[in-house]
């Protein structure tokens, strides 16, 4: 086991998924620090982005913690057994382990940490009958609201903690897809639609202190503290007004890939059936169990 946060990184790239996102990704990159078991996921359209990909997040996450990573491990496909990542790596002194052909419990840790997110994912798609292209954005929740929450038994501390050494603020957390309404008091009112108008909380932003909300008869995610919350409607779950622990997110620190888009014209609000949400994962899954 990792002493360190960084000092090792688990890599996978799981996909194409059947359907894609509401911003067209179909694949999904996991990152799991072992130390922390703190997650990031990003979304890409084609395997060909994993390269560029993996250089941000790997400078943006040594300057942001102000440690260096030492090895990352991945399997043995191209995405990631490439000359661009290979001259990168010797550059900056990374060592790059990869596992043997079909041996995916060579990298069993973020193999484990796809499955979790997959069914936390599946969970709140059904529940809250949200379209399935917004598998996306149930799944950065999903690795939002984990690293905050699951306790790490040999620490008995969250990835949150482990990673940046302060409790998590969990406050300002919220049930996905929960009711929404846009206040009329300031001035991006009119950017959310006029006052009664109900959005579908979704997530919070990569870039910004704000929460993701989706309003299924505009077609459209926006980015905003300016809304309130239904708390009867929240599935017996704790609810409250939004309160300045927002503001204490790090820019950067939420799970990226998620642009601002309109959503496709045609939309379901019916409840997806297993059938549908298995076909959906169906590439996590087979990447879980073959490798």
């Amino acid at each position: 086991n990792s002493r360190q946060r960084l000092h090792l990184l688990h890599m996978d790239l799981c996909g194409p998924m059947r359907i894609a996102s509401i911003n067209g990704k179909r694949y999904v990159l996991v990152i799991v620090d072992d130390y922390s078991c703190y997650m990031w996921v990003h979304f890409l359209r084609s395997k060909d982005e994993a390269p560029k990909v993996i250089k941000t997040f790997l400078k943006w996450i040594t300057v942001l913690l102000q440690s260096p990573v030492i090895i990352i491990r991945t399997d043995n496909d191209t995405e990631f057994k490439n000359q661009v990542l290979k001259e990168y790596f010797d550059s900056v002194g990374i060592s790059h382990q990869v596992s043997s052909v079909r041996t995916p419990q060579q990298n069993e840790v973020v193999k484990c940490r796809n499955q979790t997110l997959v069914e936390a994912a599946r969970i709140m798609l059904i529940f809250s009958r949200a379209p399935l292209f917004l598998w996306a954005e149930a799944i950065a929740t999903a690795c939002f609201t984990q690293n905050r929450s699951i306790i790490h038994r040999r620490f008995n501390k969250t990835p949150y903690e482990l990673i940046n050494g302060r409790k998590p603020d969990i406050s300002f957390l919220y049930v996905f897809e929960a009711l929404c309404f846009p206040k009329n008091d300031r001035d991006d009112i009119g950017k959310l639609g006029a006052k009664g108008d109900i959005d579908f909380f979704i997530g919070y932003s990569a870039d910004s202190c704000t929460y993701r909300v989706y309003n299924r008869w505009k077609k459209k995610i926006m980015e905003t503290m300016n809304v309130s919350f239904d708390e009867l409607l929240a599935m017996a779950f704790e609810q409250r007004i939004l309160k300045p622990g927002l503001q204490s997110m790090t820019s950067g620190q939420i799970s990226s890939g998620l642009d601002l888009i309109y959503a496709p014209s045609t939309i379901t609000t019916q409840q997806p059936t297993e059938g549908e949400l298995d076909l959906l994962f169906e590439a996590l899954y087979d990447d879980y169990i073959g490798g």
